[in-house]
């Protein structure tokens, strides 16, 4: 196995009973690194300051990284300019805030007859939100919901 001291410098290619026996004689443990290559590397280090730089890191990792969440924001067919603009600054702020933003349209009773009215209030959405956010699922009629998912750019 390939060993590597506690100070960093490399001590070569050595049998495990040598690797043990340095290791016992500095006080530290022998830590296999890499199993995988050939030969397999080993290195003396002091076991518990491992794992903790180890966990360290992998929480610093943890911390730095963004979960993206799904918000729904729910529209009308015959929705008012008001409620639209409403809308529409709720999604740039989900958008901004590094979401993604999926918009439901629930057909009503009779209003499943104007499904062009849905299509073209989808499309007016993304061509609003055009400069924030790009279309990842376009504007699709399931049964009487019409869904258009966007996310940030």
């Amino acid at each position: 196995m390939r060993l590597i001291l506690a100070d960093g410098e490399t001590a070569g290619v050595v049998t495990l009973s040598e690797a043990l026996r340095l290791a016992e004689q500095s006080g530290l443990d022998l830590v296999e690194i890499s199993p995988n290559a050939e030969p397999p590397v080993c290195k003396v280090l002091d076991l518990g300051k491992f794992k903790y730089e180890q966990q360290k890191r992998k929480a610093e990792a943890k911390k730095k990284q963004k979960i993206v969440e799904l918000k729904e924001i729910k529209v009308s067919p015959n929705i008012d300019t008001h409620d639209y603009d409403v809308k529409l600054k709720n999604a740039t702020r989900f958008l901004e805030d590094g979401n993604k933003v999926k918009f439901s349209l629930k057909f009503k009773g009779r209003e499943i007859a104007y499904q062009q009215m849905g299509y073209e209030l989808m499309q007016k959405i993304g061509a609003d939100l055009d400069l924030l956010a790009k279309i990842e699922q376009p504007a699709k009629l399931e049964g009487k919901q019409m869904m258009m998912i966007l996310g940030p750019k």
